[in-house]
């Protein structure tokens, strides 16, 4: 019974390098500078060619042609906690993730661009020995999703209406320790990489300071070949569950709208989107929630810069996936089935912690030249934990609790160029 716990404890930790933590559940608030300087807000804003990801219809705002590149530092900061065992710390704790746009002003009508976005590019890192101690069996992983897509717009009178077709490559890597002093413990297919299609269509009406907009998102379905096939084999292999899981994992659909007035210098939006998790290969598995998020942002611009704030707020996606607790179990008949929901828990929280909720941000634009500006960026997710019941102790014969405290900064940086 010893070695049929830790094993499931092994796949579930495992199973957590499968996704990338990014703030709303494992996607950023905000693709460039100026909207994530609003806490993601552009639904119903423009920000010139970087609306390209976010509301593709308001890339119409271009004068001519724009340019706009940089990137993310992204940095979070996730401790885990075993009852009775200890706390380990993540050293997965900075990542780089790059953004290009181009928008270009093709007739008085018709408008078209081009770019690539990194929309997930993390993992967990619990190579120190030392953690080995804590029940992370020494796991390294990588996920990396990148998105190239081509933004389609034609705009009549106030009201516009896009197309973009994106092409996503993801890279996925999963390496586990099961035991830290037996070499042969080591386990990982390497890394297993995919490209899949999918697209986003966007509106937007304007008049009179007041923008409105609406976008929806395919769902991008994405298989990683071994990658959650083999790491789920651990738990069939020992009853837990009775197939191995399917080598998907998909990026989920969104919708949402939004809407912005300016008054002035001063520009407040506002935008809600849902993120439909529930209906997302790999993590409909996990018992994952839809995600309802909400954000608002101001902006204060003038001929030479401009400042923002935002705030962001998401609702956590990871609930109790029906954990059982040892002495059900004991007088369920002993059926190891009857854990599947306590390894979920697992999962989500040592290997996903996905719980962070509220964002601050705050950004600037600095206006260089005529043709060029440079853009920063600065987000922050104050600390959130949430603690779930997980595989019980065989040793003991005590039932576990797997707790998570997860908060994140984000410093984003770009330059424009309009010609």
């Amino acid at each position: 019974m010893k070695k049929t716990i830790k094993l499931a404890v092994v796949a579930a930790l495992a199973l957590g390098a499968t996704s990338a933590f990014a703030t709303n559940g494992s996607t950023l608030i905000g693709m460039g500078a100026k909207a994530r300087g609003m806490a993601g807000t552009g639904i119903g804003m423009s920000h010139g060619a970087e609306s390209a990801l976010v509301n593709p219809a308001l890339i119409t705002s271009v004068k001519n042609t724009e340019i706009s590149f940089g990137g993310t530092l992204f940095m979070p900061n996730v401790h885990v906690g075993l009852t009775g065992v200890g706390e380990a710390k993540s050293k997965a704790d900075m990542n780089v993730i790059p953004e290009v746009s181009i928008a270009s002003k093709v007739t008085d009508n018709f408008y078209a661009g081009i770019g690539i976005w990194g929309t997930a590019g993390m993992g967990t890192d619990y190579r120190d020995m030392l953690t080995a101690n804590v029940g992370t069996m020494q796991m390294v992983t990588n996920l990396q999703i990148m998105q190239f897509g081509v933004p389609l717009a034609y705009k009549m009178d106030n009201f516009s209406v896009a197309v973009t077709p994106i092409l996503q490559y993801g890279a996925l890597d999963i390496n586990y320790d099961m035991d830290a002093n037996v070499s042969s413990g080591v386990n990982g297919a390497g890394v297993a990489q995919d490209l899949a299609f999918g697209y986003s269509v966007g509106l937007a009406y304007e008049n009179s300071g007041l923008t409105v907009g609406a976008v929806y998102k395919s769902r991008i379905d994405m298989e990683y070949t071994g990658q959650l096939s083999g790491a789920t084999q651990a738990f069939v292999d020992q009853g837990i569950f009775p197939l191995p899981m399917s080598d998907k994992l998909s990026t989920p659909a969104e919708i949402g709208v939004g809407a912005s007035y300016a008054m002035g210098e001063s520009t407040i939006a506002i935008d809600y989107k849902k993120i439909k998790w529930s209906d997302a290969e790999g993590y409909k598995d996990f018992k994952w929630d839809d995600q309802s998020v909400i954000a608002v942002g101001y902006e204060y611009k003038t001929d030479s810069f401009a400042l923002r704030l935002g705030y962001n707020h998401a609702s956590n996606p990871i609930k109790d996936a029906g954990a059982m607790t040892l002495a059900q179990f004991m007088a369920g008949g002993m059926n190891m089935t009857s854990f599947g929901g306590n390894a979920i828990n697992m999962f989500n929280l040592l290997g996903f912690p996905a719980v962070v909720e509220s964002h601050y941000a705050v950004g600037a634009t600095f206006n260089i030249s005529d043709v060029t500006s440079v853009d920063l960026a600065y987000t922050y997710a104050p600390e959130t934990d949430q603690t779930l019941m997980t595989m019980p102790s065989m040793v003991s014969m005590s039932d576990m609790t797997t707790s998570v405290r997860h908060s994140q900064q984000g410093v984003s940086a770009q330059v424009n160029f309009a010609f």
